[in-house]
């Protein structure tokens, strides 16, 4: 008897807070499209209004010396 008092407890107290959780928030139909990058694409982002890859904004930062638009030595 005691074994089935307790476990009626457990259960009552599982779900009573189950059921104070907050619900899902719901998305509107125009929520449902995620923008990437300003519609640049995956691993693009958006530099003064011109779609460039990632991997040449990571390049960029890494050169040393410029030379008419070029990289002349990278670290």
């Amino acid at each position: 008897m005691i074994r089935l008092l307790a476990s009626a407890a457990f259960a009552l107290a599982i779900t009573t807070s189950a059921q104070a959780m907050t619900v899902a928030p719901v998305h509107e139909p125009d929520a449902m499209i995620t923008r990437v990058a300003w519609a640049c694409g995956p691993g693009m982002t958006r530099i003064n209004g011109v779609c460039v890859a990632r991997t040449t904004v990571r390049h960029a930062r890494r050169c040393a010396r410029w030379s008419g638009g070029a990289c002349m030595r990278s670290y």
